[in-house]
């Protein structure tokens, strides 16, 4: 049985991904063109596109194909992208470089970020819309808009973003920290992967499991940020490192320390490869996913 060629998918998918989000956006030169040059300035400017892969990677767990949710896999770059524009504002996270350049509102000004943000939400569900067009059973579609909604919105990635700000300076117990972290990144990756299990068919069993698996590794995910904010350099990661320390933030690193977050972040990622195991080779891409989350360094 050979090893799963992770690089290959993922150059594979990458590019798709690109291609398919470029017909998405407007041209910059569509009016109102600085809007549009601003969206497409943060959306190419790299990244590592790990949620619409995973829309696709949960698609494939259950048998579906890349064509068949693209248009649900660009939403949800659409949104992180979105969410990173506004996180970096003066009022948010106040950060200069964003993938290596300046920032959104560093190079357009902070209303034309906040607009290309807003514009790159609003698109985000017309996409999912799109995605329709492939559905037998439009309760899917519902099922799918709700769940990406509730993943974004408050009850998700802004009710985390909320809860990090006034935390802000402050000691907060390690469950306020786990908040913060399974609602501001963890929901978005674990709708990922289960909006991709839901538009391919999945039975109740294969979404149990998809779900499950998205969970433990969006936690993951931001447990290995935190710990790449205090090891990693602004060329490894694109963006300032030490800036979570400099804002008094919360972080798995500060509260239980660099060995003890690290092995919490092993745990889950082998959490969750087990809960795909009634998935078999199918989820393999997952699988592959899943480590290349916790040996990342960007």
């Amino acid at each position: 049985m050979s090893p799963f060629d992770l690089p290959s998918y993922l150059a594979e998918r990458r590019a798709a991904i690109d291609r398919a989000l470029d017909a998405a956006l407007p041209r910059e030169d569509a009016p109102p063109a600085t809007v549009h040059k601003a969206m497409r300035y943060s959306m190419f400017a790299g990244g590592k596109r790990l949620r619409p892969i995973l829309v696709i990677a949960g698609a494939e767990a259950v048998g579906g194909g890349m064509q068949q949710v693209m248009p649900a896999a660009c939403a949800l770059e659409c949104i992180h992208t979105y969410s990173l524009i506004h996180d970096d504002l003066p009022a948010m996270d106040d950060d200069d470089f964003r993938r290596g350049r300046p920032t959104s509102h560093k190079a357009f000004g902070e209303a034309i970020a906040i607009l290309a943000g807003d514009g790159l939400l609003t698109l985000a569900f017309r996409l999912i819309a799109d995605n329709g067009a492939t559905l037998a059973d439009p309760r899917v579609l519902r099922d799918v808009i709700a769940e990406i909604a509730d993943a974004a919105g408050t009850l998700g990635m802004v009710g985390g973003q909320v809860v990090d700000i006034e935390s802000e300076g402050r000691a907060i117990p390690a469950e306020t920290l786990e908040y913060i972290h399974a609602h501001k990144t963890a929901a978005l990756i674990r709708a990922s992967l289960t909006s991709g299990a839901r538009l391919a068919g999945a039975t109740p069993r294969q979404l149990a499991a998809i779900n499950a698996a998205g969970a433990d590794l969006g936690l993951a995910f931001q447990i290995v940020d935190d710990i790449l904010d205090v090891e990693g350099s602004l060329a490894e990661l694109g963006k300032t490192a030490g800036s979570d320390r400099r804002k008094h933030k919360a972080t798995y690193p500060d509260q239980h320390g660099l060995e003890a977050s690290r092995v919490r972040a092993k745990t889950l990622i082998e959490d969750a490869k087990a809960a795909l195991v009634p998935l078999g080779r199918a989820a393999d891409p997952i699988r592959g996913l899943a480590d290349f989350v916790f040996e990342r360094r960007s």
